[in-house]
């Protein structure tokens, strides 16, 4: 019996199919919206606008569109994956002629009732993709170099499409999701192995050439790194944000100031409390507690996607889901290493709790793929 003929025959159809959602899942991305309205409310000086009611009717949507692509057979979107992938590499394309420009840069495409971030739309689309390609590749093929080649380029395109924009943070998660991706799959160690000492390599040769004639970076690039690592040597300048947030990480303590009390985020001493240093909020108010509690549930979504890839046995479904929710991980990592000193201040919000369009209704499209794996894997 193929596949195909055995999902047809095992797994619910029609209204049936909302009972086999993962509903735990389902029940913590609301939580941990819930817990991102809170904060909007709180950062806006006890106001519903003009971010949380925002935040509010996005996830809503975005909620109904995970239920949306949930419904819809897992193989229809193995199908799509290619189209799903150009059509995200193209819009990348795009925004290189036709982009808003925001913050110095050139980012979104405008499209009258909202501006879209094609950059978080490859997110989904390239993991979409290399499960699809690995699902395709005999096993036997994986590890061969051509059959290497061809997801690093799927991988490194978008990437340098992005860093053009310029936008740091994502082509970081676009390069680690897709790496990560192949991990998953099988390709051999070695090839990452090569990739590290490469990077290591490389990071060293930057450093030791500072100061010399064949500098491979210029003075302001040494200077952003020299704050990173020690920001008090431009406190006022580069140094502000990450200075700011360990203050406020600082002041909440175990339990927080309490709700609405944070006086980094009240007397705006806290840069884009509402977006990217959205967590330094929550650790100030409501304090390790607090800050804890979220990571725990982050956790948990991780888990529900991991034990759902594990449970099952196709192997598109599995790398699929796995790779959300490593992409999943890898936004709030970077977000929280971020606010806390421990990476550079890249521009990575963080998910369901910062505030943004593209980024929630996005990522709500990816947990529906994640959905649909689960509601019509084979039983």
């Amino acid at each position: 019996m193929s596949y195909l003929e055995y999902t047809v025959k095992y797994v619910p159809t029609g209204p049936r199919k909302l009972l086999y959602l993962n509903w735990p899942l389902a029940l913590l991305l609301a939580a941990v919206a819930g817990i991102g309205f809170l904060m909007l409310y709180s950062v806006a000086g006890g106001s519903f606008s003009p971010w949380a009611e925002t935040q509010m009717k996005r996830f809503a949507m975005g909620f109904v569109l995970m239920l949306i692509v949930a419904m819809v057979p897992i193989w229809f979107w193995r199908s799509m994956a290619g189209f799903a992938y150009a059509v995200s590499f193209m819009l990348l394309i795009a925004v290189e002629f036709f982009g808003s420009v925001g913050m110095g840069a050139q980012r979104w495409i405008d499209l009258g009732f909202m501006r879209l971030q094609p950059s978080e739309l490859m997110k989904v689309t390239l993991v979409l993709m290399l499960a699809a390609y690995y699902d395709w590749l005999p096993s036997h093929r994986k590890s061969r170099p051509f059959w290497v080649l061809l997801p690093v380029i799927l991988i490194i395109a978008p990437v340098a499409l992005v860093l053009n924009q310029p936008d740091l943070g994502t082509s970081i998660l676009l390069l680690a999701a897709g790496g990560g991706l192949m991990f998953l799959a099988g390709v051999h160690w070695a090839y990452f192995a090569a990739v590290l000492a490469s990077g290591i390599g490389l990071l060293t040769a930057v450093f030791q050439s500072r100061g010399t004639s064949w500098q491979l970076l210029e003075n302001y690039q040494f200077r952003r790194i020299d704050t990173f690592l020690d920001p008090s040597t431009d406190p006022l300048g580069a140094g502000y944000h990450i200075t700011q947030s360990k203050i406020a990480l600082g002041s909440g303590g175990w339990t927080g100031r309490g709700f609405m009390q944070g006086t980094q985020s009240r007397l705006n001493f806290l840069p884009e409390k509402h977006t990217d240093f959205i967590f330094t909020t929550l650790a100030e108010e409501f304090g390790f507690v607090g800050a804890f509690s979220l990571l725990v549930l982050y956790a948990l979504i991780i888990v529900f996607c991991v034990v759902s890839a594990l449970a099952n046995k196709d192997r598109f479904s599995s790398l699929l889901t796995l790779g959300i929710a490593l992409n999943f991980f890898l936004f709030f990592a970077v977000n929280m290493s971020m606010v806390m000193g421990l990476a550079p201040v890249v521009g990575v919000p963080l998910p369901l709790v910062s505030y943004g369009g593209s980024a929630m209704l996005v990522l709500m499209l990816a947990f529906g793929l994640a959905q649909s794996a689960h509601v019509h894997r084979p039983r």
